[in-house]
Parts: structure tokens; C-alpha cells; sequence
């Protein structure tokens, strides 16, 4: 994974580290593939949208 997103996590979000298959549906996404994320509220989907548009140029 990108350290990037990391860092995003930590310092945008104050998160110290990503939630069960955050980085990967994370890192499927920064890698310009599709994902469908289901997960139950407060599961963390929308930083599985909002870091990848952080660290991907032009988004």
C-alpha cells in the first residue's frame, strides 16, 4: 500500500491505522480498479472513497 494513504489516514483523519479491508478496497481504488464496498453504517466506507481521491492526481 501506498504510504500516502497512510499518512492521509493519520494527519487529515486522526486515525491511527485502517479498519478491516479499508486498505485493500483503499489500494484497489488508488490502483484506478472498481470496488463495490459493502459494509454496515459506521463501518468506514467513506474514507474507502474519500483517501483514494486524496492520493490520486487529478481527482
Amino acid at each position: 500500500m501506498d504510504d500516502t494513504a497512510l499518512d492521509y489516514l493519520q494527519n487529515t483523519f486522526g486515525y491511527a491505522d485502517f479498519r478491516l479491508q479499508q486498505r485493500e478496497i483503499i489500494n484497489t481504488l488508488i490502483n484506478a480498479d472498481d470496488a463495490l464496498v459493502l459494509m454496515p453504517t459506521g463501518g468506514g466506507k467513506s474514507l474507502c472513497y474519500q483517501i483514494p481521491s486524496l492520493v490520486r492526481a487529478g481527482t
